[in-house]
C-alpha cells in the first residue's frame, strides 16, 4: 500500500478488504494480518469497503438458497461490473478523510429462480437490513 500511494498519490485508491470469518478460517494468522492491514488503510487508502467473509456465506445461504456455498459464489457475490467513475465514489461516500469505511449492502438479493416469480416492495429493498450487509457488525 504504501509503494501504491507513493507511487500514485493523487490518484483515488479504492480498497476491497475480505475480512476472516472464525468459523471458516484456512490460518491461524489470519486476525493478526486483518489488524495490522486495517490500521495501514486509515492512512492510506481513500475509500475502503469491507466484506466479511461469515456475512457473505450468510446471505449466500439464506437468500440465494445455495447450502454450501463455494469460494466462486462468495466471489461472484462481492464482484460485479460498476457503470460509475471511482472519484464519485471518494467524493460521494466519503464525508471525511478519517471516514472512508462505507456500508456494503445489496438490495434487492434474490436467487435466479426467484428474479421474476416474487414482486419486492419497498420494505424489502432497504439497505439498512442487517441480513443483507456484507459485514458483520
Amino acid at each position: 500500500m504504501k509503494r501504491i500511494y507513493a507511487d500514485h498519490g493523487k490518484k483515488t485508491k479504492l480498497e476491497f478488504a475480505v475480512f476472516p470469518a472464525p468459523q471458516i478460517s484456512l490460518a491461524v494468522v489470519e486476525p493478526y494480518n486483518v489488524v495490522l492491514n486495517t490500521y495501514t488503510t486509515l492512512e492510506l487508502a481513500d475509500c475502503t469497503f469491507m466484506f466479511d467473509n461469515e456475512a457473505m456465506y450468510s446471505i449466500c445461504r439464506r437468500h440465494l438458497n445455495i447450502e454450501r456455498p463455494s469460494y466462486t459464489n462468495v466471489n461472484r457475490l462481492a464482484g460485479g461490473c460498476l457503470n460509475v467513475d471511482f472519484m464519485k465514489f471518494q467524493i460521494n461516500l466519503v464525508p471525511y478523510l478519517r471516514i472512508h469505511h462505507p456500508l456494503v449492502a445489496y438490495s434487492p438479493l434474490l436467487s435466479s429462480e426467484h428474479i421474476y416469480k416474487e414482486k419486492s416492495t419497498t420494505k424489502d429493498i432497504t439497505i439498512f437490513n442487517p441480513l443483507i450487509q456484507v459485514a458483520s457488525l
